[in-house]
């Protein structure tokens, strides 16, 4: 390539990156809202008071989960989009089974969120580049994040993956990504998180955090809390060897 052309490549690519470097801030990262996976990276201040500790894990249960999550809508199922699904599995399985060693996916770049959370029986382990380039293509041999499960011996076993996309994006986008009439993205929503200096360890998690009882702003004011209407991007899970296909797009 002559040595203008690369040197224009090289301002275009760093023009791109100036422009989305603030949404791919906001609509990829840190991943982990609900503690049992990871998402895109929430605003800034509000991951750190969620990860920080773990001791809010459970407290508000599974009851207010659906409070702080929206969902894509299901779409009539097709011949066509069953193949397209059939096909995104296949290719993960491929790609996916060195990673069964996920040693391999560490030396791959593929890092785990927050393995310290012994709580968490599975652990997303997340490459910040695959969930950057997320934003822009889609890859389906490249998924943000690999799932593992915890095993008695304290390694882990590879089980899913988990695609992103924009925080923005629309139905129909996501539906070219993966078909909705097979898989429902979520998306996290109406978070309130104590107020700034606030030790995690002294808030009441029954009502803040994602499983927390608080899922509007005029409550989260209320209670002297940040509240955040939509946290991270769209994500989907996948689970590729699952033998009961109702099981391989299940979050």
């Amino acid at each position: 390539m002559p040595y203008r052309r690369l040197l224009l490549a090289i301002v275009l690519v760093g023009a791109l990156i100036s422009v989305a470097a603030p949404a791919i801030t906001q609509d990829m990262g840190a991943m982990d809202m609900d503690m049992s996976h990871p998402m895109e990276a929430a605003p800034s201040g509000a991951m750190g008071d969620m990860t920080m500790h773990d001791s809010h894990m459970g407290h508000g249960g599974m009851k207010n989960m659906e409070l702080h999550m929206t969902w894509s809508e299901p779409r009539p199922s097709s011949p066509a989009d069953q193949a397209r699904a059939a096909k995104l599995v296949a290719t993960l399985q491929t790609a996916l089974a060195k990673y069964k060693d996920y040693r391999v996916a560490q030396a791959d770049g593929f890092k785990p969120f927050h393995p310290e959370f012994k709580r968490q029986t599975v652990v997303h382990f997340t490459k910040w580049w695959y969930g950057a380039k997320a934003q822009f293509t889609f890859n389906p041999a490249e998924p943000t994040s690999l799932l593992y499960q915890r095993t008695v011996d304290g390694g882990y076993e590879l089980i899913g993956a988990m695609y992103t996309a924009p925080r923005r994006w629309s139905q129909d986008q996501l539906n070219e990504r993966v078909p909705l009439s097979v898989a429902r993205w979520h998306q996290h929503v109406n978070i309130c998180l104590p107020a700034k200096g606030v030790h995690p360890i002294a808030a009441d998690w029954s009502k803040f955090g994602p499983n927390g009882s608080i899922a509007s702003q005029k409550a989260c004011e209320a209670a002297g809390g940040r509240f955040f209407p939509t946290v991270f991007g769209w994500m989907v899970h996948v689970y590729p060897w699952e033998r009961d296909q109702r099981q391989v797009w299940a979050h």
